[in-house]
């Protein structure tokens, strides 16, 4: 069983106090350029139990849990991608290792975009995963009337995650969100939804999944702004699977440079926990490519 706090072999557990919130961050390896892995929903650092030990072989690995997810503190009604970004610029600072390969995905999108665009000092290289962008498209992924999502719309909502979700949590996650995406039963255990439900299901664990929502939905105008002062300075990947080429459309348009575009075939959304080898080897690849 995992115990009261998940960890996997060879890992460190730490914590910044960084913009007056408190980040929780797992590291493992001890040389080469650095990485941080960076969740989406309804994910944790945990996401990536099986990617951080294959990518440590060569690279020193950060994965955090954001603000108002995992066990890190939880997000006030005023939480956005902003605030998400600049906790993260204050990490790395924090980290005093120098720039980062910055790995997003899912909602986390918008988060390493902002991180990207506003610190350029910190990023080697910059890797979506199946991630949109508010301005860009990432919108159309709440419309149900065109095959989106409910309950996206719903945890943007003030006050309903902590009404509908938090108790529930084990069961949305594991009955219904993973089994709506097609997650198959080998990437995911029961001890594995145990984890992820320990912290989304603690008062405000949704809030930092219900700030990056309601940024999704709200902050269009503003990225596309941010997008037209220039290309992004660190070279750009983005990586689809189910998703296909929905991520590369939304970064090409707003990085304003080449994006290398992978395709990862017969992988589901969640690829960090169903495809973890090839992901590696695609992820060590493009850091190669990267790396000054």
């Amino acid at each position: 069983m995992i115990p009261e706090h998940a960890t996997i072999a060879g890992a460190r557990h730490g914590t910044a106090t960084v913009n007056d919130t408190r980040l929780h961050y797992v590291t493992a390896g001890d040389h080469g350029a650095p990485v941080l892995l960076v969740h989406g929903f309804p994910e944790t650092w945990w996401a990536f139990r099986t990617l951080i030990p294959l990518l440590a072989a060569r690279h020193r690995v950060y994965a955090v849990d954001l603000r108002g997810s995992g066990d890190s503190d939880i997000a006030d009604e005023n939480h956005t991608s902003a605030v998400a970004a600049a906790d993260l610029h204050e990490l790395i600072v924090h980290l005093a290792i120098g720039p980062m390969h910055v790995v997003g995905q899912d909602v986390s999108g918008g988060v390493v975009y902002r991180l990207a665009a506003g610190h350029p000092e910190d990023v080697i290289s910059l890797t979506a995963i199946e991630a949109g962008l508010a301005g860009f498209g990432a919108e159309a992924l709440a419309d149900v009337t065109q095959g989106g999502v409910w309950y996206i719309g719903a945890l943007a909502t003030p006050g309903i995650a902590a009404l509908l979700f938090e108790k529930q949590a084990r069961a949305f996650i594991g009955d219904y969100l993973y089994p709506l995406y097609g997650v198959p039963r080998s990437a995911t255990t029961a001890e594995d939804v145990t984890e992820f439900a320990r912290t989304y299901g603690r008062p405000g664990g949704f809030s930092g999944a219900a700030g990056l929502y309601r940024s999704m939905l709200t902050e269009g105008r503003e990225l596309r702004a941010l997008a037209l002062k220039g290309p992004l300075r660190a070279p750009v990947t983005t990586i689809g699977s189910r998703g296909g080429g929905f991520t590369h459309a939304a970064f090409h348009a707003a990085a304003l440079q080449e994006v290398t575009d992978i395709r990862l075939a017969e992988v589901g959304h969640y690829v960090a926990q169903e495809a973890p080898r090839l992901l590696a080897k695609t992820l060590i690849e493009t850091f190669a490519t990267n790396t000054p």
